[in-house]
């Protein structure tokens, strides 16, 4: 099986394949690539996802559910810690009208998902948990299920994870074109310096790239992308236990605080108006941060959906090609490979109920969710 794509999504159903005995190759752009896990926030986050599309928010659950595991075994495989804290996670809110309408999701999700556990919080049972929040948070939700990891570390051990498997991970290719011979029921991808390997699987993980590429091996799938920018601060004194859909404290003591969602096309830059709003926003929540140092900012494309939802696909016309194309690939981590990555290699079959997540449904606006998340 090849794997087009060595970032988190890609790199975590190669592994996932291999795992399972699957002999995998990974095809992966390299730094050069807009790597979405640069602009991951880093959430494992439950919370709210799947608000116009249940299975989405059981996917996720799962996904949750199933990252102790995969933390467990990548540390032990490889030494490196991905950073999985699951203390729960809170969402913290600037406005009563915000307030009243995160408790009706939150209470929508659970009723047709289910086992999607919550409870909203005034802000004196807030300070039990964040003794430093500011007077601008007048509410919030509490999601026990919820926690964060570090992305760029669980990138780095699901490389060494595959390496350690036995995978063959090519980095700096530029896959340029695929060729289906449907006669002998292989592939052959060339990139586009000349190089060229044969494959009886494919898997399509490139993140923006497949928009190129999925027409090639008959799947027609519109990809959008939004770019994220984030802020890190210098290491302070632990003082957040928890994630926050604002700001977060890594295990190394430095703040994350984002993160924006604009349309700007494949710009990945940073502006100041946005990290001034994020800044403004952040000490608003934690006034404790107006004394804290910036020490860096950055933005990073994300590949999307028209709805926000993922696309998991197999073509039909070209039998062996897959598609995966989501924006959560942190929390989705170790369903992608746990799951997706023992099908798309051939081992088992579709998860259940996975037709929702095929892309014919932007063919028919009738089976298409609006983005909610």
């Amino acid at each position: 099986m090849t794997v087009i794509g060595g970032g988190l999504v890609g790199a975590a159903i190669a592994y996932g394949a291999v795992r399972a005995g699957v002999k995998v190759r990974v095809l992966d752009q390299g730094d050069n690539a807009f790597r979405a896990s640069r602009g991951n926030f880093g959430l494992v986050w439950l919370s709210s996802k799947g608000g116009k599309l249940p299975r989405y928010a059981r996917w996720t659950r799962d996904a949750i559910k199933l990252w102790p595991a995969l933390h467990k075994e990548l540390l032990e495989l490889t030494g490196v810690d991905s950073g999985l804290q699951q203390p729960g996670g809170f969402w913290l809110g600037f406005s009563e009208a915000e307030i009243t309408a995160r408790a009706s999701l939150l209470e929508k999700i659970d009723r047709e998902a289910g086992d999607i556990p919550y409870k909203m919080m005034e802000p004196r049972e807030l300070r039990e948990y964040l003794p430093g929040i500011g007077p601008a948070v007048v509410g919030g939700s509490f999601g026990p299920l919820d926690g964060h990891a570090n992305p760029l570390m669980l990138l780095h051990a699901l490389h060494a994870g595959l390496r350690e498997r036995g995978a063959d991970v090519i980095s700096g290719v530029s896959v340029g074109e695929i060729r289906h011979d449907s006669d002998k029921g292989r592939f052959e991808i060339v990139a586009t310096d000349g190089q060229s390997w044969k494959s009886g699987r494919l898997v399509l993980a490139a993140g923006l790239g497949n928009a190129k590429l999925a027409p090639q091996v008959g799947l027609q799938t519109p990809i959008t992308t939004t770019r994220g920018q984030v802020l890190i601060t210098e290491r302070l004194k632990p003082f957040l236990k928890y994630p926050t859909n604002k700001a977060r404290q890594t295990a190394e003591g430095s703040v994350q605080i984002g993160s924006t969602t604009e349309d700007v096309g494949l710009d990945d830059g940073t502006t100041t108006e946005k990290i001034e709003w994020l800044a403004r926003r952040a000490v608003a929540t934690f006034p404790a941060l107006a004394q804290a140092r910036l020490v860096r900012a950055w933005g990073a494309l994300r590949p999307l959906t028209p709805d926000g939802y993922p696309v998991y696909q197999a073509s039909t016309s070209c039998p062996g090609a897959f598609i995966a194309i989501c924006h959560s690939g942190v929390t989705l981590a170790s369903a992608h490979s746990m799951v997706i990555g023992p099908w798309m290699g051939g081992l088992t079959a579709a998860p259940p109920d996975f037709d929702v997540f095929l892309s014919d449904r932007f063919a028919d606006p009738n089976k298409s969710f609006s983005h909610d998340h």
